[in-house]
């Protein structure tokens, strides 16, 4: 769809929305650039605190990926006023406020309208200098691909909707979509990478498609490197798989080379649509070991190398190994 829309022209747009990047980036001054990004969903868990709290940090995930610190958000709110009770409303603005408060930004009003189901999520602005910013589209062969939040958040939410998630389940899963990844954003700028981006609703292999194809390379993955969380394998082989996942599954047919051996339902956990998920960095050979002991430091012990980038020809493919 945003193929038919003109690039921008202002200079001071350090990029457009060609290479998919998580957010838009302007330049105030030779030391200092504005990052800006939305991002909304509707319920993927029952406790309304718990679902405002998952959509900030999915909203601000975006910042972080570009390497910028967040500043500012705005509430953006879909609410059935006339079903559902207030208090219910208050307990998500909390649970987000409380998270944009952990991000050290400032929460100062959005926008309400009444809809037929509830949906939240932030419109957020951050601070970065213009020659720090980290963007999807720098990769470069032999780079090491690096995830730091483990898979299978759309998968087990979804258990969770059908009823077939026990209560370790749940709060192995609130507890990685209410993880900032401010930690690993921190990491990746000690260490430095050539490329990130944040792991959300396109799924692992979606999103890496993106940054292969902004930097004109291909990938590796290695299926029994990639983390995931405990439940997800099972929920997957018994098909509770989201709408989301299986369209990502779809639209990857002819970018993704799966070894044979790989099932259906691991193919799926790959592609499954996360809310919050955690960032995935391109980073040289020679840095990987500083940036997965920064990782360690800032708490994101799922982080691990799951594959590494190619030369590609076309750009954007990727194989997965394993089995």
């Amino acid at each position: 769809m945003l193929r038919h829309l003109p690039l921008p022209t202002d200079p001071n747009i350090l990029n457009g929305f060609e290479h998919g990047e998580d957010a838009a980036v302007y330049r105030l001054t030779n030391e200092l650039a504005l990052v800006q990004s939305v991002d909304y969903i509707t319920p993927v868990v029952d406790d309304p605190y718990t679902f405002g709290a998952v959509a900030a940090a999915n909203a601000l995930s975006d910042l972080y990926a570009m390497g910028a610190r967040p500043a500012l958000a705005l509430n953006l709110i879909g609410y059935p006023v006339k079903s559902l009770p207030l208090g219910t409303l208050n307990e998500i603005l909390r649970g987000g406020a409380d998270k944009v408060l952990e991000a050290g930004a400032g929460l100062i009003g959005g926008h309400s309208i009444d809809d037929h189901e509830p949906k939240y999520g932030l419109a957020v602005t951050g601070l970065v200098h213009p020659d720090r910013v980290v963007r999807n589209s720098g990769a470069q062969p032999g780079d090491r691909l690096v995830l730091t939040k483990p898979l299978g958040l759309g998968i087990i939410t979804t258990g969770i909707d059908r009823g077939l998630v026990d209560e370790a389940a749940i709060k192995q899963v609130v507890t990685v979509m209410t993880t900032l990844n401010a930690g690993a954003a921190e990491a990746m700028l000690a260490v430095g990478v050539h490329a990130a981006t944040d792991v959300t609703g396109f799924g692992l292999l979606g999103h890496l498609h993106e940054m292969l194809a902004g930097g004109g390379v291909g990938a590796q993955v290695d299926l029994g490197a990639v983390p995931a969380l405990d439940e997800v394998w099972n929920l997957a082989a018994a098909n509770c798989i989201p709408d989301g996942s299986r369209n990502n599954f779809r639209y990857l047919g002819s970018f993704v080379t799966w070894n044979k051996a790989i099932e259906r339902s691991a193919r799926m956990v790959l592609c499954d649509a996360q809310t919050s998920g955690g960032l995935l960095l391109a980073v040289s050979p020679e840095r990987t070991d500083d940036l997965l002991a920064a990782l360690q430091e800032q708490a994101t012990p799922a982080a691990a190398v799951i594959g590494e980038i190619v030369a590609e020809d076309p750009a954007g493919r990727i194989t997965v190994t394993g089995h």
